[in-house]
């Protein structure tokens, strides 16, 4: 069984949709019947992927969007679109880029990771969270994260300072909306692993064989299924190379940091190094 805002029938928005995670998550959903909106500003890609739909599940129902998610015209345009098209009961804020701006360099870089990666799912909350409760049926908003914004790994400040502030935005939603609904309207956080995609895998083709680590976008499609049926708000992601209890061991430490005192980022800190070996030691 699903969550209640998977429902044929009703209207679900995926930005970012053209490829990868957002386009598996759009399959997905048309195989429980939803019409889906599909928001991506390649214009190709996107032509491409309601052709790759429609081979696949001829009966689907599907309404393409193109824009840009910094651009706050085109998002009013696809709240426009995608209202009219139906009863719009699940959106996905799944677009991102992952521009590789340091903490001191390159604020365009930085300005624009955060405007595609936090303001713009900022703007869309901000568009459809009181259509959503202006009805009285079931909702979910699902904000796509990453685990670094959560360990906040070194080398990609921008990317994750955006997905942290994702993070923290969802959260604060989810609160918001379950003590103004009690449940019926939902957000959730999705957390992918290693994922074989375009993002991650740059010039990958159609086709290609997918290197052993990385979990396919359709794992992650379905995972993000499977757990909001559970009523879960950490849509959690492993793959093929990291078990969720060693994420788990590497969110705990990062955590343990604050309270423990230790240098910011001590995993990675060379007088940590044989602390955190040992810490992580019983897991295989």
């Amino acid at each position: 069984m699903n969550h209640p805002a998977i429902r044929s029938g009703s209207v679900a928005v995926i930005t970012g949709a053209a490829a990868g995670i957002g386009f598996a998550i759009a399959r997905r959903l048309c195989d429980e019947g939803m019409k889906v909106v599909l928001f991506d500003k390649d214009q190709a890609a996107l032509d491409g992927a309601v052709s790759k739909l429609c081979n696949v599940n001829p009966p689907a129902k599907l309404l393409s969007v193109t824009g840009d998610v910094a651009s706050a015209e085109s998002l009013q345009q696809l709240y426009d679109h995608a209202t009219l098209f139906g009863d719009v009961s699940l959106v996905v804020n799944n677009a991102a880029i992952a521009n590789r701006a340091g903490p001191w360099h390159d604020i365009n870089q930085w300005r624009q990771t955060m405007e595609v990666n936090f303001w713009s799912v900022l703007t869309i909350q901000q568009l459809f969270t009181e259509y959503l409760l202006s009805k009285d049926t079931p909702a979910a908003i699902v904000n796509v994260g990453s685990k670094e914004g959560i360990t906040t790994p070194p080398g990609n400040a921008a990317y994750n300072v955006s997905k942290a502030a994702a993070k923290v935005l969802t959260e604060q939603l989810a609160h918001e909306l379950y003590e103004r609904t009690r449940n019926r309207v939902t957000a959730h956080l999705l957390i992918p692993g290693y994922t074989y995609t375009p993002m991650n895998f740059p010039g990958m083709a159609e086709g290609s064989t997918k290197p052993e680590a990385p979990w396919t976008a359709d794992q992650v499609a379905e995972r993000m299924l499977e757990s909001m049926a559970r009523g879960e708000f950490y849509l959690f992601c492993e793959d093929n190379e990291v078990t969720r209890e060693l994420d788990q061991r590497r969110m705990q430490w990062s955590a343990d940091d604050m309270i423990q005192n230790r240098p910011a980022l001590s995993r990675w800190h060379p007088a940590f190094a044989e602390q955190f070996k040992a810490y992580i030691a019983d897991l295989k």
